[in-house]
């Protein structure tokens, strides 16, 4: 049973390699916006960034999703050819800016008097994914590459926001690359994405499974018509326009949607950024099984979030429905020289949390006024 404090500790295990998708085993960071020096050492499955607000949850997310979504980006253009360090060099850039939209790249290194560099090395289970790159804070729009990888990543990463992009899906993209928008383009790719055709064929028994209990949930199955709109269509009800679907579902649909589409279903990378925001402790107990099921499909997932429920209910279903499991957390420590981190295979090794503790600290107080 877990108490009203912390969730119990869970046996070290040891990560396990999926089959067919790249992992990123290692991120290490010097200099990053929040981040004096930090090292990760990534879970195949699932990993859980906690800290309070400005801890530098999202800047980990979004850098490690730009970078690999850089290079699956590449990948996938016509008569694509090997990356090399002159490309890399911009294109990184870019993608970086695109997605964190500070006015200059250098504005991403870590602020001190004078010249401050920032380095960044991004380590897979195949070394010939690993990327190395650096930049300072007079670069404006290009990065120094010192170590190239030998090839492209195949699978495109999702990156989640912390609000549903449904609503507002219908000419978002073609709005977003026809003018200047202050969305970060983190919202433009998951759009791309939910266009994506739902899958027929083989793979539709596996689809059906993930979707189950999101469908349940929500009541219904999730349609996009010829008009660009999204729809939940409720048996004997007939079609809800999505902006009168409840936000906390409207979340719900646009995960499976991309499981519909194949875009999270037996490989590639989910970065989802606090997604138990607008969620009631139902739908935060759905969509922690979804996690862990999109976990064992074989997606890497990365999410961020300082609420407690959800920690309690991943740490509950680890240690129940999905013993074996990999899983790692990462502590983010606000201090007097930048964020510091402390991992482990249970929130029980990252250390005090402020977020956290204020939620164990008002159960106190709550207790003793009854």
């Amino acid at each position: 049973m877990v108490g009203r404090g912390r969730p119990g500790r869970r046996k070290r295990i040891t990560h396990p390699v999926h089959r067919g998708n790249p992992v990123l085993k290692r991120l290490s960071i010097r200099n990053l916006t929040v981040f004096p020096e930090a090292i990760f050492d990534f879970s195949p499955q699932l990993n859980v960034v906690i800290g309070e607000n400005g801890a530098g949850k999202s800047h980990l997310l979004k850098a490690a999703y730009s970078v690999l979504a850089a290079s699956a980006e590449e990948g996938r253009k016509p008569n694509a050819g090997l990356p090399t360090k002159s490309l890399l060099q911009s294109k990184l850039a870019e993608k970086l800016i695109a997605v964190f939209r500070p006015e200059t790249l250098g504005r991403l290194a870590r602020r001190k008097q004078g010249r401050e560099r920032c380095e960044l090395d991004f380590e897979f289970d195949d070394p010939k994914l690993n990327v190395k790159f650096n930049f300072s804070t007079m670069n404006r729009s290009e990065v120094n590459v010192e170590e190239a990888p030998a090839d492209w990543l195949p699978q495109a990463p999702v990156f989640l926001p912390t609000r549903e992009l449904l609503t507002i899906f219908p000419g978002f993209v073609s709005v977003y690359e026809n003018h200047y928008l202050e969305f970060d383009e983190s919202w433009r790719d998951a759009c791309i994405l939910l266009n994506a055709p739902a899958l027929r064929g083989p793979r539709e028994k596996q689809v059906a499974k993930l979707l189950a209990p999101l469908q349940d949930a929500m009541g219904g199955e999730i349609e996009l018509d010829k008009n660009g709109r999204f729809y939940l269509k409720i048996s004997g009800q007939g079609r809800m326009e999505m902006p009168l679907v409840a936000e906390g579902l409207r979340k719900l649909a646009m995960l499976a949607r991309l499981i519909a589409t194949g875009s999270l279903l037996d490989k590639g990378y989910l970065f989802w950024d606090e997604p138990d925001a607008n969620l009631n402790p139902r739908l935060i107990k759905i969509t922690a099984g979804a996690i862990l099921e999109l976990c064992r499909s074989g997606i890497q997932v990365f999410i961020a979030t300082h609420s407690l429920f959800l920690m309690r209910e991943l740490d509950i279903l680890l240690r129940e429905r999905f013993q074996g499991a990999s899983a790692m957390f990462f502590g983010l420590q606000p201090s007097t020289d930048g964020v510091e981190v402390q991992a482990g295979a249970s929130i029980d090794d990252i250390g005090a949390i402020a977020a956290l503790d204020e939620d164990l600290r008002q159960s106190d107080r709550y207790l003793e006024v009854k």
